[in-house]
């Protein structure tokens, strides 16, 4: 449990999410999320100079990924300070704000950047050497389709744990995937409502490159496919004899997301709203059986409540990072909730998968949740990739 770890109000932005192959297929998530970075740090006239370390997260391969966290640092403009690369997955962020957040308690530093961000577009095709081979033939990796459709451990694609977490339940159907993916859009366009009055609380455009001296500014998601009640109905299963549709499950994205984490005194100083107060307060962190991963989010929570001192019924606002139909309804079964209790606003499920920064934008919208609703504690859970999952939890007063 943290005591000491606080997030500005307004102290993070997370940008919109682009279709795989979409409008970031080409720009590197490196020098991308550092450009993105430095002009929100401009736009909200705060001094780069005030970081004390960098933590940047980011799971796909990008070039020159040796240098990231510190190559991150100079271009956004904290040139003279160190940093780490954390790569975890879905997990990224989460696990990302827990170390910014221990950084900040045990007084390692006074103020961190937490930097996540990722393309899934135009995944590398890793070579590796195969001296053994016949021939000399190499080993190769496609890294998105490949380690998508098998984890090495388990020898699963990641849909298929969330088939066979929907059976260990028993009694999920794919109607039930349908309607809650059907819920779950429907809780997405109450974000766009108003002229997306709530996403533009959060929200920071991404300039990109649309020629060799032209740019664009992406300010919106981009690639949300409709959930209407008879095209889920007519889409089949995405492995034959499942509960789960193309429409029941995420997509790959490309997009970032950043937050500072500091004291208490200093948050306040950075804060949109000197009454608003963000505290980190707990994270946990889970494994679950092999071929499971849908099932982590459960367990995740359950962790990061125990460590917090807390129950469900402490909590106002619950996110999840929700690739699968069978992540939701595994948590509403072993922990009491109806799919309407949770998600309000959005989830990756509809906007998208970009990995590193997928966390971190449920994490923002459960604040900004927080605050429309007075404060109060809010909970994050999601899985990740090995069968793991994280969860956070904040306080908002105010």
């Amino acid at each position: 449990m943290y005591t000491k770890a606080f997030i500005p109000y307004r102290g993070y932005y997370s940008s919109p999410f682009a279709r795989w192959q979409g409008s970031l297929q080409n720009e590197n998530a490196i020098e991308l999320g550092a450009a993105t970075a430095k002009r929100w740090l401009a736009h909200k006239n705060f001094d780069p100079a005030m970081i004390e370390y960098v933590i940047f997260g980011k799971t796909v391969g990008q070039l020159h990924s040796f240098y990231a966290s510190p190559w991150a640092a100079a271009m956004l403009g904290a040139e003279k300070v160190p940093g780490v690369h954390i790569s975890q997955a879905c997990s990224t962020s989460t696990t990302c704000l827990n170390l910014a957040a221990m950084g900040v308690e045990t007084g390692n530093f006074g103020l961190a950047f937490c930097l996540l961000t990722d393309r899934c577009s135009n995944g590398p095709h890793t070579i590796w050497p195969n001296p053994a081979g016949p021939g000399g033939e190499v080993i190769s990796e496609n890294w998105m389709m490949d380690n998508f459709n098998a984890d090495p451990w388990v020898g699963l694609p990641m849909v298929q744990t969330a088939e066979n977490t929907a059976a260990a339940i028993g009694g999920i159907t794919k109607e039930e995937c349908d309607e809650l993916a059907r819920l779950r859009y429907e809780q997405y366009l109450q974000s766009l409502a108003n002229d997306r009055e709530f996403q533009k609380r959060y929200m920071f455009p991404i300039e990109y490159k649309v020629g060799r001296n032209k740019t664009a500014l992406l300010e919106t998601d981009e690639g949300i496919t409709p959930r209407k009640k008879e095209e889920l109905a007519a889409k089949k299963p995405f492995i034959p004899g499942g509960v789960h549709s193309s429409f029941a499950q995420t997509h790959p994205a490309d997009g970032n997301c950043a937050f500072i984490v500091t004291t208490r005194e200093k948050a306040r100083e950075l804060s949109a709203d000197k009454n608003i107060e963000i505290q980190i307060i707990s994270y946990g962190f889970t494994r679950v059986d092999k071929g499971f991963m849908a099932a982590a989010p459960v367990p995740a929570a359950e962790k990061t409540l125990e460590n917090a001192g807390l129950t469900l019924k402490d909590i106002k606002v619950i996110k999840t990072h929700n690739p699968f139909a069978a992540n939701d309804l595994n948590m509403c079964k072993k922990m009491g909730l109806k799919p309407e209790d949770f998600n309000n606003y959005g989830s990756s499920m509809i906007f998208g998968h970009p990995q590193a920064p997928t966390a971190g934008r449920c994490i923002i919208e459960m604040i900004e949740e927080l605050v429309i609703r007075g404060g109060g504690y809010g909970l994050f859970t999601g899985c990740a990739a090995g069968d793991t999952g994280a969860g956070l939890i904040v306080k908002v007063t105010g």
